[in-house]
């Protein structure tokens, strides 16, 4: 595996506009460490990349497997000619931080999805418990994922490659003509370059869309309720549910 730390230390440093001297005082080393480690004469040990990684705030591994300098920017970087979107921001605890996209922004970030700005200035929280990967929050509008409450906040895990979509599984979908969405996907990408995006809430009808609209996929990670539930909302999301299964079975027995 190729190793960039090399590569990286010198062009994190550039942006920066820090010479050798001022990054070997910042990080407590000799001007003579840093030469060595942009040259390639020796390799940084463990207590040199933890403290590399806490003060540009990028994950170790990112550090040491992407080259950086191929996006121009500390935001994004380009892997096999697709935009991912790292490094992943992290506190100085170098625990990752994940973007809330707000719910009155929510509008804008069809707008915004690609911009470095943009994105640099959303609001960050820490959820310690979630996977390795890169994550985002969305705001959830209407009642068409039932029991997913209006105002509730989707928190998705960015899919580099939409072909690894499954069918069944839900994700936070930018796209070009239906803006965000959340929805429950068929992924027909291999028969007809098309998703079938469906709602759980069966009031609403499915609706198929060209794999080129879809400019983003977020699979469902977990969720956060802002509001909580009262009693007879329970009772009438469990009588929804129950009619949309029972829907669901008597479409079978059609088909039988």
């Amino acid at each position: 595996m190729e190793n960039f730390i090399a590569k990286n230390i010198k062009f994190l440093r550039g942006l920066k506009k820090l010479s050798q001297e001022d990054l070997a005082e910042d990080l407590k080393i000799t001007r003579a460490q840093v030469s060595t480690y942009e040259r390639e004469s020796s390799a940084p040990s463990i207590p040199i990349l933890l403290k590399l990684s806490k003060y540009f705030e990028i994950p170790i591994d990112i550090l040491i497997k992407n080259d950086i300098s191929k996006a121009g920017t500390t935001s994004f970087i380009e892997l096999r000619n697709k935009r991912v979107l790292f490094p992943i921001t992290v506190d100085e605890d170098n625990e990752n931080l994940i973007e809330v996209v707000p719910v009155k922004a929510s509008a804008g970030y069809l707008a915004g999805y690609d911009d470095p700005e943009y994105i640099e200035q959303l609001q960050k929280i820490k959820l310690p418990f979630l996977p390795s990967g890169k994550h985002r929050a969305f705001p959830i509008r209407g009642d068409s994922m039932l029991p997913m409450k209006d105002g509730s906040f989707v928190i998705g895990k960015f899919v580099e490659d939409k072909t690894d979509i499954k069918t069944g599984r839900t994700y936070v979908l930018v796209t070009t003509n239906d803006g965000m969405v959340y929805k429950r996907v068929t992924n027909t990408i291999d028969k007809d370059q098309c998703l079938i995006l469906n709602s759980d809430n069966k009031f609403y009808e499915s609706f198929k869309i060209h794999v080129d609209e879809v400019l983003e996929a977020w699979e469902f990670t977990c969720s956060i309720n802002t509001q909580e539930y009262s009693e007879e909302e329970l009772k009438i999301s469990s009588i929804l549910n129950m009619f949309n299964e029972l829907g669901i079975e008597l479409e079978a027995l059609k088909r039988k």
